[in-house]
């Protein structure tokens, strides 16, 4: 091909990629003001629980009014981040009610002390507006899916401020094994955008910046292939046990109010049985404590069940951030009894869990690099390398496609 052929084709294509650029920069801008007042929200909303903690006792009324919020908006067959997920999938329209009743309901979890994370919400809320803006200037349908994961990246990146893991995550998670390339310009615009509006207003990361170099030799290697390997069979598990959980729960309660008031009840009795509130919430200070090389042994079980609980009932926000707090607490206890520097291991646990459970080893290593910093690239490379392969095909999102089987090459197209 000569070189007037591949001017004429690029000139071709400048005007989609730009078309596409410009979408990007749409949502990254207006998805950063959203992320950034879902953070700070939530940040207020978490500050009053944890200066009241009797709000925990009001956990069952919260239940209720999150029934009540999703079937005012006839929302009642919503799937939270699976119909995102499908919505990329089948290029399906995302209802504009959800962003109102996610950001609402997340809310409402973290104020009475659920245990739920917040990017499950941040990517519904980014779907939600994304497929507003389709709508209104009438895109078609390949261009409203390359709108809705710039929104998803939008808001994660405005939320969590970190740039790189928003925008590799959301064009990962949805089908594992392939990236849709269109939208990987516009999604890294959209992601760069929010953090910068978040910034301004505010917002910071949440890094732990680790400077101690950790060098690969056979003393230590063997320590964290064996890290890897556990924290992969805790991924198993905890991804098994969170589906298993909500099957259960809808089948034992089939009416939302009383499966939702049932969870809190027992989200309350299991509060008052562990004697304190670091399990409600997130649970992303009990992460960073883990980090810092505290953890008690049995944190990680008991996170586990706090947030089973949670979700299966009903409670909206996300598994992401309470997947953190475990990896994180389950690393350091394992990396100690390793005879590892428990916060380093804390660190692999946190970004080997997170791999394991959304099946997306370049967002994972990005978050290792966001989050810790880059001195030690390799072992975290590592470490997610081993994860993703020994987890399985499984994961956390059930409409999650794997493209292609993770112990061969054949096409395996099917879901989690």
């Amino acid at each position: 091909m000569n070189f007037s052929n591949q001017y004429n084709r690029m000139k071709q294509y400048l005007l989609p990629v730009l078309k596409l650029s410009l979408m990007g920069a749409l949502m990254g801008v207006s998805g950063g003001f959203v992320g950034a007042g879902f953070h700070h929200v939530l940040h207020f909303v978490t500050g009053v629980r944890q200066s009241l903690n009797w709000l925990v006792f009001l956990l069952p009324v919260g239940g209720l009014l999150t029934v009540f919020l999703y079937r005012f908006f006839k929302l009642q067959s919503n799937r939270g981040t699976n119909e995102i997920i499908d919505s990329v999938l089948e290029n399906e329209f995302v209802s504009p009610l959800i962003a109102p009743a996610i950001f609402l309901a997340t809310s409402i979890t973290h104020l009475f002390g659920g245990s739920a994370g917040r990017e499950g919400a941040a990517l519904q809320l980014g779907g939600s507006m994304a497929s507003i803006f389709g709508k209104m200037f009438r895109f078609n349908k390949e261009e409203r899916t390359v709108m809705i994961i710039c929104g998803m990246s939008a808001v994660f990146s405005g939320l969590f401020c970190m740039p790189l893991t928003a925008c590799l995550f959301t064009l990962e998670f949805e089908s594992v094994g392939t990236i849709l390339s269109p939208a990987l310009l516009p999604c890294f615009i959209s992601a760069l955008l929010a953090n910068k509006v978040a910034l301004a207003m505010g917002v910071h990361a949440t890094s732990v910046i680790q400077e101690e170099t950790v060098t690969l030799t056979f003393q230590n290697t063997w320590k964290i292939l064996v890290l890897a390997l556990l924290v992969s069979l805790l991924g198993i598990m905890v991804c098994y046990v969170f589906h298993k959980a909500e099957h259960l729960a809808h089948r034992w309660f089939e009416r939302p109010y009383v499966r939702i008031v049932a969870g809190a009840i027992m989200i309350v009795f299991l509060t008052l049985l562990a004697g304190d509130h670091r399990f409600n919430g997130a649970g992303m200070e009990m992460a960073l404590e883990a980090v810092n090389g505290r953890a008690d042994w049995y944190s990680f079980l008991i996170k586990i069940l706090f947030t089973v609980v949670t979700l299966a009932a009903g409670f909206k926000g996300g598994e992401i951030v309470p997947v953190f707090c475990i990896g994180a607490t389950f690393g350091c206890v394992t990396g100690e009894l390793l005879g590892m520097d428990p916060g380093f291991a804390a660190a692999l646990g946190l970004v080997g869990l997170f791999c394991c459970a959304t099946n997306s080893p370049l967002a994972s290593i990005a978050l290792g690099i966001e989050m810790f910093g880059g001195t030690n690239l390799y072992v975290f490379v590592l470490v997610c390398v081993i994860t993703f392969v020994l987890s399985g095909d499984g994961g956390l999102y059930a409409d999650q496609i794997i493209e292609f089987s993770k112990s061969s090459m054949t096409r395996s197209k099917r879901q989690v």
